[in-house]
């Protein structure tokens, strides 16, 4: 079906434009950026914000594109063509994670000082929510902000970090009180170069290799209380619906690139010759393809159904929650059933398929795991 359907002209050009960038200029370098275990974040999303890619949907005052959600869908199922889950991962934090609570609670102040270089490419963001001892469970977090005149000081750390080692500044939630219940807790923005700040270290992970990720200490640094976010204490609730971005990313993610191994894996098997017939007679694996598809193609009428809800300003926790868990489902599959029609040639390490199955079991467990999906799902559905 002709995507004229959801896009129009205007989106066609996002995907048109993102396209040619993610050919010229991303691509040719997946390779060195995967081996090196980190990209040029500030040199690349420089680029980014010159061609007008990193705030598709915020407002011009800022330099925004002012466009619509089908816009940003564009941008996302293009960066899903990318080689690897570590870019597309480190562009959508500065897109998606890092920036939408300063645009959507942010003073004029906030918006100007941070969103606006954000969207230029200037400066590098990250998300900082999970530490050591609270991933899923957000509420249990211990980083505590603690007010002192006309600033607040922030201690304590957090883990897994996306971007964490190049930002320029960090999207931050922390406890600003004692109080049991969900109203303990604020969202600050955290320039790195603060005194105390520091990246205890990069992380090294299984997969998402050209994604720098690290652990972050903060010892007495001092916040202007002109960083906070919104009102104080209700910084929970501003992460909850920020997640709604965050993990919406993962659809558009996750059906382009399902749909992109299952072709490179029809073409491998057309060619691999086994007991003198190509193994793409097989029905066993024909079929196995053809049901991939199908989810695949499910999960995209499910995301495009959820562009529509935003587009009309409904609550859609529920069906992005569903599309997280479905997506990292497909994801999962695909890239373990792919991988074994590859044989032997799958478990090399040069091997597209395997940097695939490596960088995509991280979908199931990052931005809220599957099972908190399924609580999402199962307190929204009343049971």
């Amino acid at each position: 079906m002709g995507s004229e359907m959801y896009f129009g002209k205007e989106h066609e050009m996002v995907r048109r434009a993102v396209r040619d960038f993610v050919d010229k200029v991303i691509n040719p370098r997946v390779d060195e950026w995967e081996e090196a275990e980190i990209a040029p974040l500030h040199e690349l999303f420089k680029k980014m914000g010159d061609l007008g890619f990193l705030g598709i949907r915020y407002d011009p005052k800022y330099g925004g594109g002012g466009m619509d959600y089908w816009a940003e869908t564009a941008f996302l199922e293009e960066l899903a063509r990318i080689h690897c889950g570590g870019i597309p991962m480190a562009i959508a934090v500065q897109t998606n994670m890092a920036t939408p609570a300063i645009d959507e609670f942010g003073s004029e102040f906030l918006k100007e000082k941070y969103l606006a270089p954000a969207i230029a490419g200037d400066l590098v963001a990250a998300i900082a929510v999970t530490e050591p001892g609270a991933g899923s469970d957000v509420a249990a977090l211990t980083t505590f902000a603690q007010k002192d005149g006309d600033h607040y000081v922030i201690n304590g750390s957090k883990t897994y970090i996306t971007n964490g080692t190049q930002a320029d500044f960090l999207t931050l939630l922390a406890r600003t009180s004692e109080n049991p219940g969900y109203h303990s807790f604020s969202l600050f923005v955290v320039e790195t170069k603060t005194p105390g700040f520091s990246v205890s270290r990069k992380l090294k992970k299984m997969g998402m290799r050209s994604s720098d990720t690290a652990e972050l200490f903060f010892d007495n640094v001092r916040v202007p209380a002109e960083n906070l976010i919104g009102a104080e204490n209700e910084g929970f609730i501003q992460q909850m619906m920020q997640f709604q971005h965050e993990r919406f990313t993962v659809l558009p993610f996750s059906y382009v690139a399902a749909k992109r191994i299952i072709e490179e894996t029809i073409e491998h098997l057309k060619k691999r010759i086994v007991f003198g017939k190509p193994l793409i007679t097989k029905q066993v694996l024909r079929h196995r393809l053809a049901e991939w598809l199908s989810d695949a193609e499910a999960l995209k009428q499910l995301a495009y159904h959820i562009v529509r809800m935003k587009t009309a300003r409904q609550d859609a926790s529920k069906e992005i929650s569903m599309g997280k868990l479905l997506a990292a489902q497909l994801m999962n599959k695909v890239t373990d059933g792919c991988l074994q029609m590859y044989g032997g040639l799958g478990f090399m390490e040069e091997m597209p398929i395997s940097r695939a199955y490596r960088d995509s079991r991280l979908i199931a467990i990052g931005g809220g795991a599957s099972e908190i999906m399924c609580e999402i799902i199962a307190r929204l559905e009343g049971f």
